[in-house]
């Protein structure tokens, strides 16, 4: 049965914020107020979608048939505090729907004659109070609201069989309002069928039948506006066999204290089951004690009462309330700063003290400068101290130590805070709100052990600690409206399984978290500014009910989706969380770095199989030295005296094993139609009669530029190596690019002795050109050489090489 009940308040509880979270979406009705417009009649250009209409205080005399022609939606009308005296008959008969109608302090005459009424099936509740009304006699016109849950009226005189015409309507709530009333036979209520009775008594001799009818009809009775002493109340709450109400509520009173505490008393001794006062006036608070006496009342509720003098005991007025013999007692919106402990055992199990300004001395007392907690509360189960002026948890858990019943206590909406003192709670607390109070997280050190149902919602906590009191009972939780930025733990929860967290600071929730809380159930999480990252794909992947960890996630998420939005990025911004896709790929480093460096990888070895295939880096390291070449043929300057005397392009220095190549390959493609160079070699332009070595001077100083064929024959050949050393030298006066190498075979580096240092210098510093074997790549090799070579010389060439 324990576990029934905590489950139903549990369930209560979330219905009750589904209720508060929707209730501000759901009211849509379309208001018109035309309220103190000084009007005459009813305006003619009213929306045609009007529900509810205000035409209170305005000078409308006569309702005509035509007023709500358009407004045919119309659902609650107000013409209070008008003056009208007349309604056509057919006034409602485009307003079906109508529910509310309200035609109080008017001037309509007849209650008999409201025809008007016939039209208005819907009718759920209906005001005619303060108009010109003498008798209360209803015509056959009120027997036609079947659906009429609320009626108010008022006249002068109820006189017998007034209410015969509404037997058949079965009201949730009659109000009487009889200030004026000169005139009651006895029975006149007879006839109103009704949950709920509230009359407004003329404090005059004509109340007494009034309220002995009202005592003996109906079950719930409500007396409103009685002044000064009431006897005839108070005997006839003597005479046993007359009352049949179980149910009595004194409302807008005015009395001396001795006559509000002898018609408590009188009440008390009666049958009545639940009495309420409210709003009462006390003259003369009490100075001497006064006690309650015997009960057969189990709830007694006091709310709004006000003292009219600053000179009284306050104790002796505590006193005469918590000493009340009752089992539910009630004392709400009344400036009491104490409350007493009873001096006998009390037999009150629901103890209310809400909206009052208690502070922490409550129940307690001074004896010779000793603080005296009370021990008289023993049988009080439920202790609501809600809305008062409590400041310190630890002061209060001594106050309630010795209610050893106790097991739901409620101090929200005070200003409570923990400052670290040692708690002691009476051990049978099961349901514990602390609401709305200025809690950190340091309060979880200060909570009764058997918590079942914890209520922290609006406080100050940031975090819940791993290391606290373990609340090894707690099923229900509820953080909502604090400063939470992550899931709690729940290492000190093992039993949770209902976690509210509404409208806090979470951003991502680390979901792992949830794997500290094996049974918890339900989870809301609803109206959190959520980032919208991948940081919350694990949360957003339990929202739409996906596995984690491992396992299938048996936790619902309350009210998802539409109460689940992004607050970050900008551009999904209210986006559900459920609407917005976060991509895996995105958010797994391992499968976004496999997704990019795979094709990049295959794509590099693709390109580098294909240019091993294709010798691409070949033809590509071929086209750039023929761009440099001629990039460097239309930049550089060369003086006309560098060029003084030069009558070649070239000079071919090679070994004489290499000849046919020079003479069958080298010479007609720089020579021929396609080159149009002119290139001196040896064999050809060496002067007869001169010795070598002058004549090879001599053609390098008349070369603009100087070719080496190498080869291993070259490396061999003396006379090539004095080639090379004489270029090398004219190099210095003629630039950096004045030599140009091509090699026939490879030509290794080990290969070329060491005393042919000027060649491997330059075969370090220069590029040199590769003779293709492959006759697709030599067209390019011609073209790359004659770039290399072309320039323009200042005069034609001669053969003749005599001085």
């Amino acid at each position: 049965m324990k576990a029934l009940t905590i489950l139903i308040w549990a369930v209560a509880l979330f219905v009750e914020v589904y209720h508060c979270t929707h209730s501000s979406t759901e009211i849509q009705t379309i208001i018109v107020n035309l309220s103190s417009k000084n009007l005459s009649s009813v305006p003619g250009n009213l929306p045609p979608s009007t529900e509810a209409l205000d035409l209170t205080e305005n000078n409308i005399h006569s309702l005509r048939h035509e007023d709500f022609q358009v407004i045919t939606h119309l659902r609650l009308l107000n013409l209070s505090w008008n003056v009208l005296e007349e309604i056509d008959p057919e006034t409602f008969q485009p307003t079906p729907l109508l529910e509310s109608l309200d035609l109080s302090h008017n001037r309509l005459q007849n209650l008999s004659d409201q025809r008007y009424l016939l039209a208005v099936q819907n009718l759920r509740f209906l005001d005619l109070t303060f108009n010109l009304f003498q008798t209360m006699t209803l015509g056959e016109n009120f027997c036609t609201l079947k659906k009429l849950e609320r009626l108010r009226l008022g006249a002068n005189m109820i006189r017998l069989d007034d209410f015969s015409n509404i037997t058949n309507v079965h009201l949730q709530t009659m109000t009487l309002l009889l200030e004026n009333l000169t005139a009651y036979e006895t029975g006149g209520l007879r006839g109103i069928q009704a949950e709920k009775v509230r009359i407004g008594l003329a404090n005059k001799p004509v109340d007494r039948h009034l309220i002995a009818d009202a005592l003996s009809m109906f079950n719930e009775v409500e007396l409103m506006g009685m002044k000064g002493d009431h006897r005839d109340l108070v005997e006839l709450l003597k005479e046993r066999g007359v009352v049949h109400t179980s149910h009595l509520y004194l409302t807008n009173i005015i009395m001396f204290w001795w006559q509000l505490t002898s018609t408590i008393n009188a009440v008390l001794d009666s049958p009545i089951s639940h009495l309420g006062i409210s709003d009462v006036l006390i003259h003369m608070p009490p100075m001497h004690e006064t006690l309650p006496g015997t009960s057969h009342t189990e709830v007694f509720s006091v709310r709004r009462a006000v003292v009219s003098s600053f000179i009284f005991s306050l104790e002796v007025l505590c006193n005469f309330f918590i000493n009340m013999p009752v089992e539910h007692l009630e004392i709400t919106e009344t400036s009491l700063i104490h409350m007493t402990c009873p001096k006998f055992p009390s037999k009150v199990r629901q103890l209310y003290i809400s909206d009052c300004a208690m502070t922490d001395t409550v129940f307690s007392r001074v004896e010779q400068q000793v603080i005296v907690e009370c021990t008289t509360l023993n049988d009080v189960e439920t202790l609501v101290l809600r809305g008062n002026n409590l400041k310190n948890l630890q002061t209060l858990s001594v106050r309630v130590q010795h209610m050893s019943s106790l097991t739901h206590l409620d101090l929200s909406l005070n200003s409570l805070v923990y400052n670290g003192q040692v708690c002691r709670w009476p051990i049978n607390i099961v349901h514990l709100n602390l609401s709305s109070n200025d809690f950190s997280e340091s309060v979880f050190s200060c909570l009764p052990n058997g918590t079942v149902t914890l209520d922290l919602q609006n406080n100050q906590i940031s975090s819940v600690p791993e290391t606290l009191l373990v609340l090894g009972s707690l099923l229900a939780l509820d953080l909502s409206a604090n400063r939470l930025r992550d899931l709690p733990v729940c290492t000190g929860f093992p039993q949770l399984k209902y976690l509210l967290l509404r409208e806090n600071s979470l951003n991502a929730p680390s979901v792992t978290v949830l794997e500290t809380c094996p049974v918890l159930k339900a989870l809301d999480a609803s109206r959190n500014p959520y980032t919208c990252t991948c940081a919350l794909r694990s949360f957003k992947e339990l929202g739409a009910g996906n596995s984690m960890g491992g396992r299938k996630a048996g936790i619902q998420l309350l009210y998802w989706p539409l109460a689940y939005r992004c607050s970050y990025p900008y551009e999904q911004r209210k986006s559900t969380l459920e609407a917005v896709h976060i991509p895996e790929i995105v958010c797994n480093t391992a499968l976004l770095a496999t997704a990019i460096l795979g094709p990049a990888v295959a794509f590099i070895l693709v390109i580098v199989t294909l240019c091993q295939q294709l010798d691409i880096p070949w033809y590509l390291g071929m086209i750039w030295r023929w761009t440099r070449a001629k990039h460097r043929a239309r930049t550089q300057q060369v003086r006309p005296e560098d060029l003084a005397g030069v009558v070649f392009h070239a000079f071919v220095s090679y070994s004489q094993h290499d000849a046919d190549w020079v003479k069958g390959q080298l010479l007609p493609n720089l020579e021929g139609s396609g080159g149009g160079l002119h290139i001196c070699r040896h064999e050809r332009d060496f002067i007869p009669g001169k010795t070598i070595v002058e004549n090879i001077i001599r053609c390098v100083e008349r070369s603009r530029r100087c070719v080496f064929v190498l080869s291993g024959s070259f490396v061999r050949s003396e006379w090539c190596h004095y080639e090379l050393y004489f270029a090398s030298h004219q190099q210095v006066s003629r630039g950096a690019d004045g030599v140009i190498l091509v090699v026939l075979e490879p030509l290794p580096q080990y290969m070329i002795p060491s005393k042919y240092y000027q060649l491997k210098a330059m075969m370090r510093r220069h590029t040199y050109l590769e003779w293709p074997q492959d006759r697709g790549k030599q067209r390019l090799f011609w073209a790359n050489l004659r770039a290399a070579l072309q320039t323009d010389l200042p005069i034609s060439p001669v053969r003749d090489m005599e001085d």
